[in-house]
């Protein structure tokens, strides 16, 4: 499998505290059933305010100690991009990470607020596609306006993005408010990819395998294959970073 979103990069954001804990991290991703791993630091203005620079450096460090230790898994680099008015900017002025490339557009991994939907996402959306840039939108069913008008997960589609759903959700990490949001969206084709989001390995764990399996049984292992492998590696396949 191809896991396009985690927080495994130590020291930068919420996630891994030290590299001991990233390569704990690592371990369990591999156990998980992941081959290559998209390490997707916060860019939150304000918050995480992380840079390419500064995600470049933590991630050279990190791979490092991954192939010092032996563990099996491959790594490419990017940003999980928090909405602001600064993100048009950032573009401009080439500041912003790629997961990689799908459909001749680059892959952006940008996220709403966990509390709300922003007004003016339309017209966002509309700058970023007409400039080149596929957006694709992490852990929709986690966000409380969606709870609320779960019709929103369709005017997202919409809009142009893709969507990504976290493994968690289908295995009740987040209740099962989240989980059968999740599940009802495999069952209308809402999703595009599905990732672990991996913060740690207990709170945050990856589970991309659990996941999995159960995915080919709500549906089919054909979709499931579709959403944790052939579409994320689509995607990566085309990242200038990936080492």
């Amino acid at each position: 499998m191809i896991d396009v979103h985690s927080h495994i990069i130590p020291g930068i954001d919420d996630g891994a505290r030290t590299m001991e804990m990233a390569l704990d991290m690592a371990r369990q991703t591999v156990d998980s059933g992941v081959t290559h791993l998209v390490c997707t630091p916060h860019m939150h203005w304000g918050t995480f305010d992380n840079t390419k620079a500064i995600i470049r450096e933590g991630y050279a460090a990190l791979l490092e100690s991954i192939n010092a230790a032996g563990i099996p898994l491959t790594l490419s680099w990017a940003g999980e991009i928090r909405i602001n008015e600064m993100v048009p900017v950032w573009f401009k002025d080439d500041k912003l990470p790629f997961l990689g490339q799908i459909n001749n557009q680059q892959v952006l991994l940008l996220e709403m607020p966990h509390s709300n939907m922003p007004a003016g996402l339309d017209q966002l959306f509309r700058w970023f596609r007409n400039a080149g840039v596929q957006p694709l939108i992490p852990h929709p069913e986690r966000n409380r306006d969606i709870w609320k008008q779960p019709e929103k997960i369709q005017w997202l589609r919409n809009q142009g993005c893709m969507l990504q759903v976290t493994a968690g959700a289908f295995t009740g990490r987040f209740g099962d408010h989240v989980q059968k949001i999740a599940e009802e969206m495999l069952i209308k084709n809402q999703i595009d990819v599905v990732a672990s989001d991996t913060h740690d390995t207990l709170r945050r764990p990856n589970e991309m395998g659990a996941a999995f399996e159960r995915v080919s049984v709500l549906h089919s292992a054909q979709r499931a294959k579709q959403l944790f492998v052939q579409t994320p590696a689509e995607i990566v396949a085309a990242n200038s970073v990936a080492t």
